[in-house]
């Protein structure tokens, strides 16, 4: 998966959302179909949805087309997918998802309709979102579940399905979720998936709170934000993109320790700090993530 910074909920049944979420510089959008779709509408939304995704794929949009269809316990999700999985969709983001089962039940189905649709094969990711206290007790297992997996979220808004099923108390310093949220990032990490995302800031008047957000996440171990306005992806956009001047100093770190090496050590005092392999390759992935995002921001 690209190293999304920023990816934009936009209610599936407004195609004009859909536009302005392009316009606010969001590296994804997620066309949804569950929450914030009313139920009298879920049918005509996913001929929207599948309208939508292939108009801004003739358009060549930048960003790319994620969908949240709903969820399994609905009864209606292969409908969803039956109607979405197209060419420009770049995978489905998955809510309330229980175990790993169910995703390789899910893996199917996207394997069906990939192959008829004459998709090529695994193009079609999936990214996981934790909103289930069975999901989250199994996460390790979920993360590994299919290769199609291409990153995970660790949900911990206020009020919503996470809060309602554990019982915590939201608050912004997050201390009630912050074992959930480094579990997650650890899960990520061991199954090979090295871009989770956070999200969710509900608050949309609080911009100083969703930058704080997002350098809490960041610090985490995230890197990227869902987001449910668009005033929010600024903001994500440049927490979660290494820095100029970061890019800059692990340049020069790298090349001290390079000319040391050729000087036969293996370890270099740069600018006061013991650098040695473990420090350069920490450096060498942060500047393949700024290039990485430079090439498609």
């Amino acid at each position: 998966m690209k190293p999304y910074r920023s990816m934009l909920f936009v209610p599936g049944h407004k195609p004009s959302w859909a536009d302005k979420g392009l316009a606010s510089g969001a590296d994804a959008l997620i066309l949804d179909l569950e929450d914030s779709v009313p139920a009298a509408d879920k049918d005509e939304a996913r001929l929207v949805v599948a309208d939508t995704i292939g108009r801004l794929h003739a358009d060549g949009v930048r960003a790319d087309l994620w969908v949240r269809p709903n969820a399994s316990v609905s009864g209606i999700q292969g409908k969803d997918l039956e109607a979405v999985i197209r060419p420009g969709l770049a995978g489905l983001f998955l809510p309330k998802v229980f175990d790993a089962e169910e995703l390789v039940r899910i893996d199917a189905v996207v394997s069906h309709i990939e192959a008829r649709e004459g998709l090529e094969a695994g193009s079609v990711g999936l990214i996981v979102s934790y909103e289930t206290a069975v999901s989250m007790a199994h996460c390790e297992e979920m993360a590994a579940a299919t290769p199609r997996i291409s990153s995970l979220l660790g949900a911990t808004g206020p009020s919503a399905d996470v809060g309602r099923e554990l019982g915590f108390e939201f608050t912004p310093a997050g201390l009630e979720t912050l074992y959930l949220r480094s579990r997650i990032v650890l899960a990520a990490r061991a199954a090979g998936l090295h871009h989770p995302v956070a999200g969710v800031w509900q608050d949309i008047k609080d911009l100083d709170g969703a930058r704080q957000f997002c350098l809490d996440n960041k610090q985490l171990g995230y890197r990227g934000m869902v987001c449910i306005h668009p005033s929010h992806i600024a903001i994500a956009n440049e927490v979660f993109t290494p820095s100029a001047d970061q890019v800059d100093f692990y340049r020069r770190m790298i090349e001290a320790f390079k000319v040391a090496e050729a000087a036969g050590s293996a370890a270099v005092d740069f600018e006061g700090q013991h650098i040695d392999i473990a420090h350069v390759k920490t450096a060498e992935g942060i500047i393949e993530q700024a290039e990485a995002i430079a090439a498609y921001a």
